[in-house]
């Protein structure tokens, strides 16, 4: 007999909702928590904006899955902790956005030229838009307090500089430049003017007044030719 209250119906009701489900394969099937598909590549990127616009330390694990549009599971299963996150993002930097000195002392016929080419490059790769201004490398590294991150970037920056002085070497050996060349120091102050202008770009300074600093730099540069012997 049905109640006038229609607790009998609605147990009906209830009953038949149960055979519904369990006779649909799919509904009883499906995974629950399952992690949302990412494009990991996309996220890596995001990732690489996020370090370089705010530093290692200041970009906590929470802000990476917000950009990402991940959660955290995720983020640790397809790229580990942030520190191994940080560490592809730089391997990611360096070749998609960083690579233009390496290019430069490659292709150029002298350190001078090299250097010229990096300085200019350096000067519109710091202000393009679309981006974070100035240099990954020498920014993200601000305030860090892991020692390890700190080291990494550290190592990054005295390899540039080891690299022009390298090529600076090279070509007072084969006379291309004085003899007298003070070579550690020439290698170094290319690597001050590099991260003084990252620095700069973050402060606003535009292309143009970039390209004129670089200018200035190369105007201390031993002339080509005045060596002797």
């Amino acid at each position: 007999m049905v109640n006038d209250d229609g607790t009998a119906q609605a147990s009906k009701g209830s009953a038949v909702a149960s055979a519904r489900v369990a006779g649909d394969g799919k509904a009883r099937t499906r995974p629950r928590g399952r992690p949302r598909s990412f494009d990991r590549e996309t996220a890596l990127e995001k990732a690489l904006l996020a370090f370089w616009e705010h530093g290692y330390e200041a970009t906590s694990v929470s802000d990476l899955t917000r950009v990402m549009d991940i959660g955290a599971p995720s983020l640790y299963a397809a790229f580990g902790d942030k520190r191994s996150l940080f560490e592809e993002v730089v391997h990611v930097y360096g070749a998609r956005y960083g690579s233009f000195a390496d290019r430069a002392l490659a292709e150029e016929p002298t350190a001078r030229a090299a250097v010229e080419r990096t300085l200019r490059e350096a000067a519109t790769a710091y202000t393009e838009p679309g981006h974070p201004h100035g240099c990954l490398v020498v920014h993200a590294a601000a305030n860090c307090s892991n020692p390890e991150v700190e080291q990494s970037l550290r190592d990054r920056r005295n390899a540039n500089i080891a690299a022009f002085e390298s090529r600076i070497r090279a070509d007072v050996a084969s006379g291309v430049l004085p003899p007298a060349t003070d070579v550690a120091a020439l290698a170094r102050h290319t690597g001050a003017m590099i991260q003084g202008m990252s620095q700069q770009a973050r402060d606003g300074a535009s292309r143009e007044e970039l390209e004129a600093v670089a200018e200035i730099a190369l105007s201390i540069w031993p002339r080509t030719g005045t060596h002797t012997g």
